[in-house]
C-alpha cells in the first residue's frame, strides 16, 4: 500500500473512529432506564368482564335487519338495514352474525373468506342489541407473505448484500425500539436522541451491508454531514414553525399516559429519522458512482471526475426530491383530500396544523440530502484519487456481487488496450 493510500485511509479513520466512540458514549449516557411500569396505555383490544375479542372466518355477507335494531322492533319501530357478516369462530361452533359498522360497510371490503376480529358481547347482552360487533381485519397472513416475498426478491437480486441489508434493517429497528422510543418516553433530549440513534444506525447499516472500505467510509461521512444539517434544520423548524403535535387522538393518548413526553420533541426526532433511508441511498449511490467513473477512466483529473459525478448527483437530487414529496403525500392522502374540500387558500391549507408537519418534513429532509450529495462527491473524489482502485469493497472485482465491474467489462471488450 502506497504512502498516499495509507494517509487517506488514516484520515478517514481519524474522523470516523472518534465519531463512532463519541456516539457510543453518548448512547450509553442517554440509554433509557428499564422501569416504565408507571406508564400505561389502554389496550384497544381490551375487553370488559363478560366480553371477549374473538377471531373468525367470514362465511357470507348479507344485507338484512340490523341485530342492533331489535330493541326498536320490540318497541314497535322499524328495523334499520345493514350489512351482517356471518362468521365461523376459529374456536369452533356455528356461524354468528357480526354487524359491520357503516364505514366498513361502505368500503365493501368484507368478503367471504376474510379473517376478522370481532367483539363478543354474548355474555352481557341477552336478547337485545347486537352481541357481535366488527372490530378489525386479521392481516397476519398477507403481511407475513408480503414480507417473505420482499426478502426473497431482495436476496435474489442483491444476493448476500441484500441479505446483509435486511439484517441491518432489523438491527436499525431494534435501535429504534430499544433506545430511541423509550428515551422519548422518558423525556430524554429529542435532538440528541434522534442524532445519536441515527448515527448508530448508519454506522451499523452501511458497514454491515456494504463492507469496510474507503467507499463505504466516504458515504458514511456524507450521511453524517446530511444528518447534522437535517438535525439543525429540524430543531430550527420545530421551534419557529411552532410544531406542537397536538390535535390527534394518538397525541392525546400519549400525553395522558406520559405527561413528561414532549410532542414537539417527538416531531423533532421524527424529522431526523424520516430522512435516514433516502439520505443513506443518495450518499452510498454517489460514492459508488465516483468509484465506478474512476474505474472506467483512472486518468481523469480531479475536477473532471467531480463534475462527472455531480451530473449523476443532480439527476439523483431531482428524482429523490420527487420521491420524498410523493411518499409523504401518499401517506397523508386522506388528510389532503379533507383539506382540499375546505374553503381555504392553498397556503393556508399547507401551513395548517394538519399539514404543516408533512410540509416541514419534506423540506427539511430534502435540504439535508441535497447538501449531502456535493459533500459526499467531493470527499469520494479526493479519497479515490488518493487510494486508487484498491479502495473498493473487500471483494474481488471479478466477484463483485457476482458480476464484473465496468472496468472489467471494458477490458473484456478491448483486450488489446491498456487500462492505464
Amino acid at each position: 500500500m502506497s504512502r498516499t493510500r495509507r494517509r487517506a485511509n488514516f484520515l478517514l479513520a481519524a474522523i470516523l473512529v472518534p465519531l463512532g466512540v463519541i456516539t457510543l458514549v453518548a448512547m450509553m449516557m442517554l440509554w433509557p432506564g428499564a422501569d416504565r411500569s408507571g406508564i400505561t396505555v389502554a389496550d384497544p383490544l381490551a375487553t370488559a368482564p363478560g366480553t371477549s375479542m374473538d377471531v373468525g372466518t367470514v362465511q357470507r355477507v348479507v344485507s338484512e335487519d340490523c341485530p342492533s335494531s331489535q330493541p326498536t322492533v320490540d318497541a314497535g319501530g322499524e328495523a334499520q338495514q345493514c350489512l351482517v357478516a356471518y362468521t365461523e369462530p376459529d374456536s369452533g361452533g356455528s356461524a354468528v352474525p357480526v354487524e359491520l359498522n357503516p364505514e366498513i360497510a361502505r368500503s365493501g371490503q368484507v368478503e367471504p373468506g376474510d379473517s376478522i376480529r370481532y367483539l363478543n358481547l354474548d355474555g352481557v347482552i341477552n336478547g337485545a342489541g347486537t352481541p357481535y360487533i366488527f372490530v378489525d381485519f386479521v392481516r397476519t397472513l398477507p403481511v407475513a407473505a408480503l414480507a417473505v416475498l420482499y426478502a426473497v426478491v431482495v436476496v435474489s437480486v442483491a444476493r448476500w448484500r441484500g441479505l446483509r441489508a435486511i439484517i441491518g434493517l432489523v438491527g436499525a429497528l431494534l435501535v429504534l425500539a430499544q433506545f430511541m422510543l423509550p428515551g422519548l418516553i422518558e423525556g430524554k433530549p429529542p435532538l440528541l436522541l434522534g442524532l445519536v440513534g441515527s448515527v448508530v444506525i448508519m454506522f451499523g447499516v452501511l458497514y454491515f451491508a456494504h463492507g469496510f472500505s474507503a467507499r463505504t467510509s466516504t458515504a458514511l461521512l456524507g450521511t453524517i454531514f446530511g444528518l447534522a444539517i437535517t438535525a439543525l434544520l429540524a430543531a430550527w423548524a420545530t421551534d419557529t414553525a411552532n410544531l406542537t403535535g397536538v390535535g390527534n387522538d394518538s397525541a392525546s393518548a400519549l400525553i395522558n399516559a406520559a405527561p413528561e413526553v414532549s410532542l414537539s420533541g417527538i416531531i423533532l426526532c421524527g424529522l431526523i429519522i424520516s430522512g435516514l433511508g433516502v439520505l443513506n441511498d443518495v450518499t452510498i449511490t454517489q460514492s459508488s458512482a465516483v468509484w465506478e467513473l474512476y474505474e472506467l477512466a483512472p486518468g481523469t483529473s480531479t475536477r473532471r471526475l467531480f463534475a462527472g459525478a455531480m451530473r449523476i448527483g443532480r439527476d439523483h437530487i431531482a428524482s429523490t426530491v420527487y420521491t420524498i414529496a410523493f411518499a409523504y403525500a401518499g401517506a397523508a392522502l386522506p388528510l389532503l383530500i379533507l383539506v382540499s374540500l375546505q374553503d381555504s387558500s392553498l397556503m393556508t391549507a399547507l401551513t395548517s396544523g394538519e399539514l404543516v408537519e408533512e410540509v416541514v418534513r419534506t423540506l427539511v429532509g430534502s435540504i439535508g440530502l441535497v447538501l449531502a450529495i456535493p459533500v459526499t462527491t467531493l470527499v469520494a473524489v479526493l479519497v479515490v484519487k488518493a487510494v486508487g482502485r484498491g479502495a473498493g469493497p473487500v471483494v474481488s472485482r471479478k466477484q463483485h456481487d457476482g458480476a464484473p465491474t465496468p472496468a472489467a467489462l471494458a477490458a473484456e471488450e478491448a483486450p488489446g488496450q491498456s487500462r492505464g
